[in-house]
């Protein structure tokens, strides 16, 4: 596989279409992704946007890239409902829990990064903590006022939107919506009424004595808002024009919309020269949430009976699941799909333990070209669909192209040496780095050795004719989700 970094193609929000990347230095590509307000378990919303970075950082890693990947999280101003009159959800949460706010965020910093973690989803190289640089963000905040486009009310520091659009007619490119049409659909709510427009979005929040967490600034004593840390986070550790901005189609309005024009103000920059989106998640058809009674945790639906699917499914049983939509397309996730997954994942791991076992020890016949041909064109297209904005749902349709090859071989159904050594060596070594490397699916974590073990116990039972026993382990390998495959010249086992 020639490792052509020239064809890769990834759908830009900013100019709302397909786009060449180019990374502003050849050989590193940076990107930061908006990650979790820190108030609660991590849910499978979560995990869809994190999954489609994990691979953007993989593949940019397989193509030779140095990748500086900065996911931040938020600890402080996300305030409820995103309006700028409603309470911070950190604090919120540590008055409902009797802890304080550093705690829940801690809290579930941790948990978050155990769920990614069995994900296998690659840690970013740097996690910073909006709390981490509140000098930084008041620095940010001063220069839109000195620049013109925020004011004071009431020690609070709200950015002009319509003074900003005025000049950079850019408010609402990402989303795709107009400020004319925002502007009466803003609803109002009380305490909105002391901002020029209901569109304005908080830079800084003046605090109230109830108000735990705070700081000292040049307006007095308050909180950042939301959409001031982001512009922070990146530019501090990508610069004030870095490759990708990504994160979930909900943040592109207000979230994102808003960084893109606090970094116009302060930086004469979009931020990043690409914008990339994942879109929603759906659960059983609906919108996931807690009032619709379909919110599901990661711990919930990895290790609880939950009451939406009534079973367990493993990580990468979702992980999966999640590949075989585009990143870009709405994901439903049912009952009936996961239990899908599962049955093709496991079809996908299966053939990866073949291959991984399978040596060519013959020589070539040269008696079937079309295979070698076949081999070819998928292995072809695996990688113009990597490249085609990980286009993740054909990858694995040619994967599994690629699978019945592997399982014909293992059941003696294709001779080996039908296919050419170079070709195959091709295959074995692609299908190994996508699968593994990649799409990162891992094999089911079990002890090999005790299977082993079983293994030459259910032999010597086999010849003993002690079918009961033959059974007992049968039946024991099962519940764990293995079982023996028996051939004319071989015992194996395969993950069920």
């Amino acid at each position: 596989m020639d490792k052509d970094r020239s064809k890769i193609y990834i759908f830009n929000s900013y100019s709302n279409k397909l786009e060449e990347f180019k990374p502003i230095d050849k050989n590193t590509v940076k990107m930061y992704l908006c990650g979790p307000t820190v108030y609660g378990l991590a849910h499978i919303g979560h995990a869809k946007s994190s999954i489609t970075f994990d691979i953007l950082n993989r593949y940019f890693k397989y193509l030779g890239y140095n990748v500086k990947f900065i996911r931040n999280y938020t600890d402080v101003g996300h305030l409820e409902h995103d309006a700028d009159d409603t309470e911070d959800k950190i604090q919120k949460q540590a008055i409902k829990e009797h802890i304080e706010p550093m705690e829940i965020a801690q809290k579930y910093m941790n948990s978050y990064r155990e769920d990614m973690a069995i994900l296998n989803i690659l840690p970013p190289n740097i996690e910073p903590q909006a709390t981490s640089y509140i000098n930084e963000q008041i620095e940010n905040v001063k220069t839109i006022l000195n620049k013109g486009f925020g004011y004071e009310i009431n020690g609070s520091i709200y950015f002009d939107v319509k003074k900003y659009n005025e000049k950079f007619q850019k408010y609402g490119i990402l989303s795709g919506r107009k400020i004319e049409d925002m502007m009466p659909e803003t609803r109002e709510l009380d305490n909105q009424n002391e901002k020029k427009n209901n569109i304005d979005f908080a830079l800084w929040k003046k605090a109230d004595s109830k108000h735990i967490m705070q700081w000292n600034s040049p307006w007095g004593y308050g909180y950042p808002g939301w959409h001031t840390e982001c512009v922070v986070l990146s530019t501090k550790y990508l610069g004030e024009l870095f490759d990708i901005h990504g994160g979930g189609y909900d943040l592109k309005f207000p979230h994102h919309e808003a960084e893109l024009a606090q970094s116009n103000v302060i930086h004469n920059t979009n931020l990043a020269n690409y914008w990339v989106h994942t879109n929603l998640v759906n659960i059983d058809g609906k919108k996931m949430s807690k009032s619709a009674n379909n919110y599901i945790t990661l711990k919930d639906l990895f290790f609880n009976t939950n009451n939406i699917f009534n079973k367990t499914f493993s990580p990468m049983d979702l992980r999966f699941l999640m590949l075989q939509t585009h990143y870009r397309s709405t994901l439903t996730i049912t009952k009936d799909s996961l239990e899908a997954a599962h049955k093709g994942y496991i079809k996908l791991i299966n053939a990866l333990k073949d291959i991984k076992n399978i040596e060519y020890k013959t020589e070539y016949t040269g008696s079937n070209n079309d295979i070698n041909n076949i081999i070819e064109d998928n292995i072809n297209d695996i990688f113009n669909e990597l490249n085609n904005d990980i286009n993740t749902p054909k990858v694995i349709s040619n994967i599994f192209n690629l699978t019945k090859i592997i399982n014909d071989i293992r059941n003696n159904n294709l001779a080996i040496n039908n296919i050419n050594k170079d070709t195959f060596l091709k295959m074995k070594d692609s299908f190994i780095n996508v699968v593994e490397n990649i799409l990162a699916l891992q094999e089911p974590k079990i002890n090999k050795n005790i299977v082993n073990i079983l293994l030459e116990l259910y032999k010597n039972a086999k010849q003993k004719k002690d079918y009961i026993e033959v059974d007992f382990i049968r039946n024991k390998l099962y519940s764990i989700g293995i079982k023996f495959c028996d051939s004319k010249n071989n015992i194996n086992f395969e993950y069920i």
